[in-house]
């Protein structure tokens, strides 16, 4: 009797232990569900608390005054999601926007080149800086936030040195209305420029192979290459499309600016990093999409809209987003953990 005694008491320890696979999943299952679902679920709170203390959040204006501000972080976010999925990091894109700025400025209004003709060019050069960083990267072995740390130093010294620091101003009023004219209501060209760029993103990413390579590479550089994934070919290409990125993105900016500004672009790689972060990427790489990317960019302009016009003081909403970067990076430390 004692016999089946201690068997039955040790086989629901048995059982208990064999069915962590199925108990822990399930209650893990809606953490992992929260976790994964926590930027779209954080912007959806946001967007609420905002509506409750500012009534003129939820207007239409003010909503479409939100798409028109994060069209730049947004297109540079979208750039910066491939690096930090393949394990990289750009602090460069910032400056790198304000070089593409000036390059197309100065063409334009100096060199005497059409701005049709200009605005490529401007993005050839901007690709050009992360060609530099990413080959920093595979050839000098230089870790990636020395090597785009330099390079935001070179690309801010460069835009100054193009016109000594003065700002140019004037571009045809075509080119101006591309981030003011509403098409149907509500579109702009900018706005309809980064949907169309989300969309092919997002394709890439989760469809084509070069998108799972990324992934493979962010997991394990040295698997990805055993596995034939051109690794450093594919490090130096994604660096130069997340320049590529930056400079349309100056051409956006200096639309609704109508100006190029040397200063420009000062923080933005801050506020790029933080959206790819709050959308859900990890830092460890390996991690990342374009879905998580625009819900942390709408993360990022709905705060600073609705901040705005509650009346916080800017130095204030530095502080907050900070914390939101603090609760997103423990989020991913969080997931991680659980997965394994």
């Amino acid at each position: 009797m004692s016999k089946s005694i201690g068997n039955s008491t040790r086989a629901p320890e048995r059982q208990a232990t064999r069915g962590q696979a199925i108990v822990r999943p399930t209650r893990h299952g809606w953490t992992a569900v929260l976790l994964e679902q926590g930027p779209l679920i954080s912007l959806v709170l946001l967007c609420v608390v905002m509506s409750v203390m500012t009534p003129s959040f939820l207007s239409v204006r003010n909503l479409l005054n939100v798409l028109d501000q994060i069209t730049v972080l947004g297109i540079m976010a979208l750039g910066m999601t491939a690096v930090i999925v393949i394990g990289g990091i750009d602090l460069s894109v910032g400056s790198v926007l304000a070089l593409g700025m000036m390059v197309m400025g100065w063409l334009a209004n100096s060199a005497g080149i059409p701005l049709v003709a200009a605005i490529p060019i401007s993005i050839v050069a901007c690709a050009a800086c992360g060609l530099a960083s990413g080959l920093l990267v595979v050839s000098v072995r230089l870790p990636a936030f020395i090597a785009t740390l330099a390079m935001m130093s070179v690309a801010r010294g460069i835009a100054n040195i193009i016109t000594d620091g003065e700002q140019i101003v004037g571009y045809p009023d075509w080119f101006t209305s591309l981030s003011i004219v509403r098409h149907f209501g509500f579109l702009s060209a900018t706005v309809g420029l980064f949907v169309v760029l989300v969309i092919m993103g997002f394709v890439v990413l989760k469809y084509r192979v070069v998108g799972r390579s990324l992934y493979a590479i962010g997991g394990s550089a040295e698997v990805a290459r055993l596995a034939g994934i051109k690794v450093r070919t594919t490090t130096v290409a994604v660096y130069a499309l997340c320049g590529a990125l930056a400079g349309l993105a100056a051409v956006v900016l200096a639309s609704r600016l109508d100006s190029s500004q040397p200063s420009a672009g000062t923080g933005y790689e801050l506020d790029t990093i933080a959206a790819v972060v709050i959308g859900g990427a990890s830092l460890a790489g390996g991690v990342g999409s374009i879905g998580g990317t625009v819900v942390g960019v709408l993360t990022i302009g709905v705060l600073r809209n609705g901040l705005n016009l509650i009346g916080v003081s800017p130095f204030v909403q530095q502080i907050v987003i900070g914390a939101v970067i603090v609760l997103a990076v423990g989020a991913d430390t969080l997931r991680r953990r659980n997965a394994t």
